[in-house]
């Protein structure tokens, strides 16, 4: 989609009530649907995170950046994911958190971000996460400078594609609540997006459809 195009139709997502669960659920693997209608953690003891999901021009077409996780020990090794991280003491709000977050990994510094609203938080039961997510959006192309302790790679994803409904499908993967089970993922060529991720995703793409 052409840029000029998007950067006027966006701000008309603040006038849209977001789908939450209606959107989460479609990603979801069997196992968490019953988990995520329900909504049941304790908010006290939960981790706070916040992601960026950030929209920026290049060659007058709209992409949308995710990040590839290094391999590492822990849940979350090596999955494709929106840039940010944990909330630290330094931040004084979680839109804090995700630009930092987006500057530590990507090299993308706050000034040339503006976040135009927040998204459903969504909880991951096995890191116990609660994950926020931003809706932002840079006028100018980005120059990416990868945290290489943590970010393996970078995947430019047109508007365009992830508007293509022929991205989704089901795959079977080892996930933390069985050892293989199909869950509804993202195909993006050789990358599989998948889990809370995914959902972050469903739910940004019900509401994109809305206003573009």
């Amino acid at each position: 989609m052409n840029f000029d195009l998007f950067f006027k139709a966006i701000p008309n997502v603040l006038n849209v009530e977001l789908p939450a669960t209606s959107s989460h659920i479609k990603m979801a693997p069997l196992e968490r649907v019953k988990m995520i209608e329900e909504n049941n953690y304790d908010y006290s003891l939960v981790r706070k995170a916040a992601v960026m999901m950030l929209f920026y021009p290049k060659n007058d077409t709209t992409y949308l950046v995710l990040i590839v996780r290094n391999s590492y020990p822990g849940i979350h090794s090596s999955q494709i994911a929106f840039p940010g991280g944990k909330v630290e003491e330094i931040d004084f709000d979680l839109r804090q958190t995700a630009l930092r977050e987006t500057f530590e990994e990507i090299g993308i510094h706050p000034n040339d971000v503006h976040i135009i609203r927040d998204f459903s938080s969504i909880y991951i039961p096995p890191s116990n996460f609660l994950v926020y997510p931003f809706l932002g959006i840079s006028t100018k192309e980005l120059v990416f400078n990868i945290q290489v302790e943590e970010v393996a790679g970078i995947i430019e994803l047109p508007l365009s594609v992830l508007l293509d409904d022929s991205i989704i499908g089901t795959k079977s993967l080892e996930t933390s609540y069985a050892n293989f089970v199909e869950v509804p993922v993202f195909q993006i060529e050789e990358h599989t997006v998948w889990g809370a991720t995914a959902m972050m995703l469903s739910e940004l793409k019900d509401v994109l459809k809305m206003v573009l």
